[in-house]
C-alpha cells in the first residue's frame, strides 16, 4: 500500500505508515485466520474451553463430550498444531491442557466473555 492514493479522502488524517506496512504482512493475518478456523468448530471450542480449566486424557475427554476417542484425538491434533493445546506423557497416558501462552489465555478470556454476554441465563442473579 506504499504511496497508494486512496479514491476517497473523507477529510481524515493520513493512515500511518506502520498500519500500511502491517496490512502487507499477510503471514501475520494468516496466523490469526488459522487460529480462528480452529475455533470455528463448536467441538473444538468446547474442547479448548474444557482444557483451559483442567488437564485430561483422551478417554475422559471422550466421555465428557460424549464422543469417540478417535474423534477427540482428531480435534486435539488440530488444536495442538495451532499451538492452543499442549500435552504431556505420564507412562502410557497422554494428558492434554491449554497451552500456557498469552494467545491461549486471551482466547480463553474471549470465549468466557462472549458466553457471558451472549447467554443471558449466565447473568441471572448477578448484581451489576
Amino acid at each position: 500500500m506504499k504511496n497508494t492514493v486512496l479514491p476517497h479522502e473523507h477529510n481524515a488524517k493520513d493512515i500511518p505508515e506502520s498500519i500500511k506496512k502491517e496490512l502487507n504482512n499477510i503471514g501475520k493475518f494468516q496466523l490469526v485466520a488459522d487460529i480462528f478456523k480452529q475455533l470455528g468448530d463448536t467441538t473444538r471450542i468446547r474442547l479448548f474451553w474444557l482444557l483451559c480449566h483442567c488437564e485430561e486424557c483422551v478417554i475422559n475427554i471422550s466421555a465428557m463430550l460424549d464422543m469417540s476417542s478417535p474423534a477427540v484425538s482428531h480435534h486435539l491434533r488440530l488444536l495442538r498444531s495451532s499451538g492452543l493445546v499442549s500435552s504431556r506423557r505420564d507412562g502410557k497416558e497422554v494428558y492434554y491442557h491449554a497451552s500456557d501462552t498469552e494467545q491461549s489465555q486471551l482466547l480463553h478470556k474471549m470465549i468466557e466473555r462472549i458466553i457471558e454476554v451472549a447467554c443471558p441465563i449466565n447473568n441471572i442473579g448477578k448484581k451489576e
